[in-house]
């Protein structure tokens, strides 16, 4: 097992990342958001009574990403290259996913992680409405299964 890199025998501390060279970082992150089908099939129509659920799942996702380090507290702030956050639809799931790029440092996977959740939540607000049960519960509705897909660190030789 590798040691821990946020604190030492002083306390908490972010990573020293200063030596570390500039290459390029990309990150994909997904997660689902299980919904009634009725529901879905409202937001594909764009019949939901709050407005475009997908594109402002996406504004909330990419907002997030550039606020990770705000809400991730050793998160360095990373100066990102490109966001993009898109959605696949089932019958009765919206799977998000939520590519994060740079060059920097150090990795992008925790705001790739932050985007893919925030728009799952998103989604999650603007139709809890119709989500809810005679109790006001959520007996469907839940998110699930947000996980990193893939991790990219490439380096580059000048030739």
């Amino acid at each position: 097992m590798k040691g821990f890199t946020h604190f030492d025998e002083r306390g908490v501390k972010m990573v020293e990342v200063g030596h570390k060279s500039e290459v390029f970082r990309r990150a994909v992150a997904k997660g689902r958001i299980r919904l009634r089908p009725e529901t879905i099939e409202l937001i594909r129509s764009g019949k939901t009574k709050k407005g475009n659920v997908v594109a402002t799942a996406q504004i909330a996702g990419i907002l997030a990403v550039k606020k990770t380090p705000e809400l991730v507290p050793l998160c360095h702030p990373i100066p990102l290259t490109g966001v993009d956050i898109s959605f696949e639809f089932g019958e009765d799931y919206i799977e998000a996913t939520c590519e994060v790029r740079a060059y920097y440092k150090t990795g992008v996977e925790m705001e790739a992680l932050t985007g893919v959740t925030v728009a799952l939540l998103t989604i999650w607000d603007m139709v809890k409405a119709v989500e809810k049960d005679e109790n006001g519960q959520y007996p469907f509705t839940r998110i699930e299964d947000v996980h990193v897909v893939e991790k990219v660190k490439e380096t580059y030789s000048s030739q």
